[in-house]
């Protein structure tokens, strides 16, 4: 077992305690041998199996990788199908290639800048590195300290930062990083560890100052642009990877957030040994000086890979002036195209004239330095020639760092805490269930019986349900503005889908209780309803379950939709066939064969039926319609066969709405499984 305590930052050094069946073999550090040191300093450190020992660092290479955008046209089936492929053939674009023959290295301890105007390619290499993306067999080898890529062991051990930010705005620095924390260190790593390293990642990222601040939004207030996005990327080092991937971490940032950034990534490369990449769009002078290496790419190639000095050098060669007021960088950027097209040569400039000129490009094709890298590169194993060389196997799990019941606790307990300081949304469903509890009741308000008392019922038993239904569709931009945040985390691995599901689901069960509970009620009592206990019991029971079959509804549609508009559009028109077909508005007798699957799968008709049973069962002896002779030619029982509505089906109608619940909730499951998993495999 190997112990071990970790500091974030340049200041401290790693404490290691080797042990093998209970029996120390020494304690050191990267000074040496070191006996004095404190059992409160040694921690337990996580397994090779859990998360990568960061005693390694990784050496990236890329060797004559392409990648190419292939339009794949679809099987015509018939004449009309073969006339539509071939029309759309002439009106598609051809396949081309994003990346083209890409060769540079990526060494630990190094920030290498990856530059280009736009459409260079800039993040789709970055895509292709982080492992969202993969490359085509036969099309390059990316190589990791001389070994083929593992994308699936490599997500494991690197983090990717993308260009926006994704993080809850309702939670502080401190909480997000602790979550983060809790859901990418295993659980045999103690809190206090866990706490300690987010604390001293904080102190490295200048975050320590707004701790206790919220990380806030374009609504909320919090944190500032560059502030946020140092959070981002201390959401996806927390578990310090040895390799850190950003798209264009500068992006939206004034000129001093931009420098703040990039010298934090200077220290953290340079500090931990940790290969940092990322792309950037024409920085300034001062950021320049923050990088080792450039990558400049144009139209998917490589126009030049090394440092700054080396960029100028080859420009002045190719006979171009840089003005003193340009940085070079910028200069080769806005001359990009005039540098694919220059042809004037080094060897002009020596005076053999005689000699074909060069552009910028070819020049660097031609650099010794590169070449003799070249064949360093070819004595290295590759899997250019295997089918699997850019392609992982797609059965190799992702190891996740901690158990699903450890994932459902975590993601709950942050569910909570952004529930409960959403105010807003509590806030409006407590008025809106109160509120339309109270009005519905003075509406109805003792109802009595008799024909009028058999009108009432049914339409507010309808009205009850057409309303709970309806008000769920205002969760919908709080799952799709999660669903971004979900595909971030689970796309580095932080915990399952399936977490994620059971978490939400048993977070809103209570929820959505109360809700049920603030409705029901005032307006049970106030309209009159059968005044039995269970029966109140039973009418709150089939309005909880009615919400959750709708929040499962939703969520369903959120998981399946691009964007709000689309989802209101689906789940409104879905839930008024649910109310057209529910048998309420037109008997089932009456309804075309051809739709009768909409009056069962209405999430309408069987809270409607169970409600009535419920009601009528109660109240079976009271009169609902005239008398004659003393007697009373309609009672409760009456209104229940008439309505063809057997009491013994009370909970057959409660078991379909909590199936529907549950298989609302699976679809969820399956379609962001597919979507945000499988598909990115």
């Amino acid at each position: 077992m190997d112990f071990e305590r970790r500091r974030e930052g340049p200041r401290y050094n790693r404490v290691v305690c080797n042990c093998s069946d209970g029996v120390c073999t020494g304690i050191k550090n990267k000074y040496g041998a070191n006996p004095h040191v404190k059992a409160s300093q040694v921690a337990v450190a996580c397994s090779p199996s859990d998360t990568p020992s960061r005693s390694k660092s990784y050496y990236l290479e890329l060797k004559d990788l392409s990648y190419k955008i292939i339009k794949k046209p679809k099987d015509p089936k018939g004449a009309w199908e073969t006339i539509k492929a071939e029309w759309a053939s002439l009106k598609a674009k051809p396949s081309h290639y994003v990346l083209k023959h890409i060769n540079c290295e990526a060494k630990p301890g190094e920030v290498m800048a990856v530059a280009g105007p736009s459409g260079a390619g800039k993040s789709t290499l970055l895509e292709v590195l982080a492992g969202r993306i993969k490359p085509g067999s036969g099309s390059g080898s990316i190589l990791v300290n001389g070994q083929p890529m593992d994308m699936q062991h490599f997500r494991r051990i690197s983090g990717y930062v993308m260009q926006d930010d994704a993080l809850f705005p309702m939670l502080t620095v401190r909480e997000t990083l602790i979550y983060s924390a809790r859901l990418r260190l295993p659980s045999v790593v103690p809190t206090s560890e866990k706490i300690a390293r987010v604390e001293a990642l904080m102190a490295e990222l200048g975050l320590s100052h707004v701790a206790s601040t919220r990380v806030g939004n374009e609504n909320v207030h919090g944190l500032s642009g560059g502030e946020r996005r140092r959070v981002s990327i201390g959401v996806d080092v927390i578990h310090d990877p040895a390799v850190l991937i950003l798209d264009e971490p500068t992006s939206g940032l004034d000129s001093a957030a931009a420098l703040h950034v990039c010298s934090m990534l200077r220290s953290m490369a340079v500090s931990h040994k940790r290969t940092i990449i990322l792309s950037i769009h024409q920085p300034g002078y001062r950021l320049l000086q923050l990088f080792h290496s450039i990558l400049l790419l144009a139209h998917g190639a490589v126009v030049h890979h090394g440092t700054l000095e080396l960029l100028a050098q080859r420009l002045q060669a190719t006979g171009h002036k840089i003005p003193p007021q340009v940085n070079v960088l910028e200069y080769a950027i806005d001359s990009i195209d005039s540098l694919d097209v220059d042809r004037s040569s080094i060897f002009s400039i020596q005076g053999k004239t005689d000699i074909p000129v060069l552009s910028l490009q070819e020049l660097f094709e031609l650099d010794p330095a590169r070449a003799a890298a070249q064949n360093l590169l070819g004595t290295q194993p590759s899997l250019t020639d295997s089918e699997n060389a850019e392609v992982p196997d797609e059965n190799v799990k992702l190891h996740f760092a901690n158990p699903s019941s450890t994932e459902i606790m975590i993601l709950a307990h942050r569910f909570v805490k952004n529930v409960i300081r959403t105010k807003q949304l509590l806030y409006a469903r407590t008025i809106q269930s109160v509120g339309a509890g109270c009005g519905l009741g003075t509406i109805y308000l003792h109802m009595g019986y008799g024909t009028p008392g058999l009108q009432k019922r049914v339409g507010f038993l309808a009205f009850t349900l057409t309303f709970l239904l309806t008000s769920s569709i205002e969760v919908l931009p709080i799952f799709l503005e999660e669903r971004l945040i979900l595909k971030r985390e689970t796309g580095r691995g932080a915990y399952r889908v399936s977490s994620y599901v059971v978490s939400s689901t048993l977070v809103f069960l209570p929820f959505l209780f109360l809700i049920a509970l603030m409705y029901a009620g005032p307006v049970y009592y106030l309209v009159g309803l059968a005044p039995d206990t269970d029966a109140f019991f039973f009418f709150l029971f089939t309005l909880w379950l009615v919400l959750v079959s709708a929040n499962s509804f939703v969520s369903f549609f959120s998981a399946l939709v691009s964007n709000f508009i689309m989802g209101n559009t689906w789940v409104t028109g879905i839930m008024g066939a649910f109310f057209l077909f529910s048998g309420y508005f037109i008997a089932k007798d009456y309804m075309p064969n051809y739709w009768l699957f909409l009056h069962y799968l209405s999430l309408f008709k069987y809270p409607l039926n169970a409600l009535l049973i419920n009601e009528y069962t109660h109240v079976a002896d009271k009169c609902f319609g005239p008398e004659y002779g003393g007697q009373c030619l309609i009672t409760g029982k009456n209104v229940l066969e008439n309505m063809f509505l057997d009491k013994e089906n009370k909970w057959v109608n409660v078991g379909i709405m909590a199936g529907f619940a549950v298989m609302y909730r699976l679809m969820c499951y399956f379609v962001l499984h597919y979507k945000l998993v499988k598909r990115h495999r």
